[in-house]
């Protein structure tokens, strides 16, 4: 069963697969695409989607290559620890639920910077919001890519490192494809699709991994600590990424901080709120997002185990793309290459619908807050507007190639939760703020914004992330001098006690009618749909 990047599966079959999926998922975008005749149906899918559907489409913008590839490697390789980013990822949903998703879609806007900039100032606000908002993108973007090179190197038995590159740059190009032809509805359908693909798959691998070892999750848990070898029992304990010094605990404590309450500030999440009608369309795909994540996430837990048990954390860290790697070798330990081929579409549909979904945010971030409304002063026509968010889309998919190919060797589980915790550290104090602090003020966003994505940024390149150990970005250099693997246990309070002294020191007035007013509409929607008209 075991095997490496140079004999897994067939190519032919690989990528005749991918093939196919892109031609289905192509056509569909450019049928969809007919109904594109406004800004609010290139940013939001003219919002005539139901909760169902677009708590589909939640499921498969969130449930991303971090999600399939580098959770089940990390559960394989470190077993509880692993399965931590699983519980993290899930519970972070219900902060989504109880403090932001019906109140963000009541305001009727296209961003997060439409929200904070309703009872503060514009321009200076506007900024901020969306420069925060595309360096989450630009995290997430490496992830992907990271994972999309590892992934379709392992399939194609690439291993030199420019052949990789040239995979990177070959999803870069479909994104911007997608994106460029369908906006938001194309980039929506692409997400359902590849959210029923891929919990399909799991739970087709899932039942198979139990079948293998009689239905019995002990079985499989034991053949994992089997597989491992000498202290392999420490895959059924907490600490064995985890633990094993104070440090290391603090990191843990770090990450989950950020992973729980990243996911009410990931601006690509937050912009699917508003696809849909009505606040309580919002609450139903919430609602919808947590049972179809959840059930994936526990499908998590029986592929990692499997794959330490069928294929050996050996084989997974020795093939191309290393702990990525997991979830299409035990594939191919259970079906052969045919299953292999179908698994590894669903992880490359993942790897395009999540990038086409970053790819809108960061256009719309760019193109309606900075462009339209902080250069053009909100005097800037709607066609002129998306004509700029098309082009915008080219550059970023520029600047995700060039990113992915640094960030190839990297686990993406892990680049994500670097992308929650500047979303928390940044994003989220400000939202909060926002919508239910009275004081709140202009000087207090920025004092927000900026001092929790500066301390981010700083702490994640001081830290080993990026230089002093093997795994590093630059692991031939050594300027670490924050220990902490994630930095979300010092940024997020950061974020939110520097929003407190900025509006505190501010001698700004506060505007009590237009908090009135915004509570208002965020409570029972009133009002949004002349906002949408407007736009």
């Amino acid at each position: 069963m075991a095997a490496t990047g140079t004999d897994v599966g067939n190519p032919v079959v690989n990528i005749a697969i991918f093939g196919a999926f892109v031609a289905v998922t192509l056509t569909i975008v450019i049928r969809v695409s007919r109904q594109n005749k406004s800004a609010a149906d290139f940013y939001a899918g003219g919002r005539n989607f139901t909760g169902g559907q677009n708590g589909t489409a939640i499921a498969g913008d969130y449930l991303s290559a971090a999600s399939f590839l580098g959770i089940c490697g990390a559960i394989a390789l470190n077993g509880y620890d692993g399965f931590l980013y699983s519980i993290g990822f899930l519970v972070a949903w219900l902060v989504a639920l109880l403090l932001v998703a019906e109140l963000l879609r009541n305001t009727g806007k296209f961003t997060m910077a439409d929200v904070l900039s309703f009872r503060l100032r514009q321009r200076p606000v506007r900024m901020a919001a969306a420069l925060a908002t595309l360096l989450v993108v630009f995290f997430y973007l490496l992830a992907q890519m990271a994972g999309a090179g590892g992934l379709v190197a392992l399939l194609l038995g690439i291993d030199s490192a420019a052949g990789q590159n040239l995979v990177i740059a070959v999803v870069g190009a479909l994104m911007i494809l997608y994106v460029l032809v369908g906006g938001m509805k194309g980039t929506t359908w692409v997400q359902i699709i590849k959210a029923v693909l891929l919990i399909a798959g799991a739970a087709v691998m899932s039942l198979w991994v139990l079948a293998e070892f009689g239905f019995s999750l002990s079985g499989v848990l034991q053949g994992a600590v089997d597989a491992a070898g000498p202290g392999g029992e420490a895959l059924l304990e907490p600490g064995a990424q985890y633990g094993a010094t104070a440090v290391s605990k603090l990191s843990f404590l770090s990450l989950g901080l950020a992973l729980v309450l990243g996911t009410a500030g990931l601006p690509h999440v937050l912009m699917r709120f508003y696809t849909v009608p009505t606040g309580k369309e919002a609450r139903r795909s919430v609602v919808w997002a947590i049972w179809l994540i959840g059930v994936f996430y526990l499908f998590t837990l029986v592929l990692g185990y499997g794959a330490g048990a069928l294929v050996g954390p050996e084989t997974i860290n020795a093939a191309p793309g290393g702990v990525n790697s997991a979830a299409p070798l035990l594939a191919y330990a259970l079906g052969g290459e045919v299953l292999l081929g179908v698994i590894a579409a669903v992880a490359f549909a993942t790897i395009l619908a999540v990038v086409a979904g970053l790819a809108i945010t960061a256009a719309a971030s760019f193109s309606h807050d900075i462009y339209a409304n902080v250069i053009h002063k909100g005097k800037m026509k709607a066609d002129s507007e998306v004509k700029i968010a098309r082009w915008t889309v080219v550059v970023i998919g520029a600047i995700a190639i060039v990113g992915g190919i640094f960030a190839k060797n990297q686990n993406v589980a892990f680049l994500v939760a670097l992308a929650f915790a500047v979303a928390a550290s940044a994003n989220l104090p400000t939202i909060v703020y926002s919508l239910f602090w009275k004081r709140f003020n202009t000087a207090g966003a920025l004092w927000s914004i900026y001092g929790g994505l500066a301390s981010c940024i700083l702490l994640i390149t001081l830290s080993p992330t990026v230089s002093g150990s093997e795994t590093a970005m630059f692991p031939n250099v050594d300027f670490a001098i924050f220990p902490l693997t994630n930095p979300g246990l010092v940024s997020i309070p950061i974020g939110f006690l520097a929003g407190i002294v900025g509006t505190f020191l501010s001698k700004e007035k506060p505007h009590p009618e237009k908090f009135a007013e915004m509570e208002v509409r965020s409570l029972t929607g009133a009002g949004s749909e002349r906002a949408v008209v407007n736009h």
